[in-house]
Formats: C-alpha cells, structure tokens, sequence
C-alpha cells in the first residue's frame, strides 16, 4: 500500500519525535508499504532548511536533506503533474476553518490525484474528505 506523509508528519518522523501515535507508527515501519512525499513538501523542507529552521542528521547543504529523505528514509518522491495542478484548481478550500496554506492544498490535491492515504496532523484535513482525499490523522 501507498501511503503520502505530510509535512509536519516527516518532519516529526526525522526528529525521532514522540509524536506520532502507533497506528501511524505501525503503517510507517510496515516496509511492505511504501511512503512518498509530494514535491511540495521537498520545497518545504528545503525552505526549512535554507532559512535556519530545520537542522540535524549532520546536513551540510539542502541536498544533503533531499537524499537522506530520499536514499535514507527510501521515501519516493511524486512530482507535480497537470493531473495534480487541475484537481488543485478544483479543490473547494476549507473557509469554514480559515484553511488558507497553498503548500497544504497541493499536498492534498496530490493525495487526491494519485488516490493515497495521506498520513497528516493537521485538524483541518479531514474537511477534503468529501472531495476524495483518503486521510489517517495522526492523534497523538
């Protein structure tokens, strides 16, 4: 099975962080699934990075990021495609909540257009599942 982390949920994940409860832990360490990311959240790390707010695992460099994630962790990364940038430009956003993050919106758009579970912490997600997204929300 295919699973899509978000963000926060890689970031708390190369912390080693307590913060993931054990069902997500489970799907995680289940190397009979396989984790991806989205583009979007590779810009983001490395934003992180570039700008002081995510350290550790010895990085040198932004790349030094890219590949741990990628050679380290094995997490595949999905490229954005047209598929994914109109499935974005469909997606009804979350008002009701003031869920305005662009970088959130292509995350799901991706889950949605390659039909992943995303795997997030975020409590306004589950507001896109009426437009398809596949969501396990991380409790802990």
């Amino acid at each position: 099975m295919r699973y899509m982390l978000d963000t926060c949920v890689l970031i708390d994940l190369i912390k080693d962080s307590d913060v993931l409860d054990k069902d997500v832990i489970s799907i995680i360490k289940d190397y009979s699934n396989t984790l991806c990311v989205s583009f979007e959240t590779i810009r983001e790390m490395i934003v992180l990075f570039n700008i002081g707010k995510l350290r550790g695992k010895g990085w040198n460099s932004s790349n030094d990021v890219l590949r741990f994630i990628t050679d380290d962790m094995g997490i595949v990364v999905l490229p954005l495609t047209a598929e994914v940038a109109d499935t974005y430009s469909r997606l009804e956003l979350n008002v009701q909540q003031n869920h305005k993050d662009p970088s959130d919106h292509i995350i799901i758009s991706h889950a949605i257009t390659n039909r992943i579970t995303l795997i997030s912490s975020d409590t306004k997600f589950p507001f896109y599942c009426k437009q398809g997204l596949s969501l396990i929300v991380n409790r802990k």
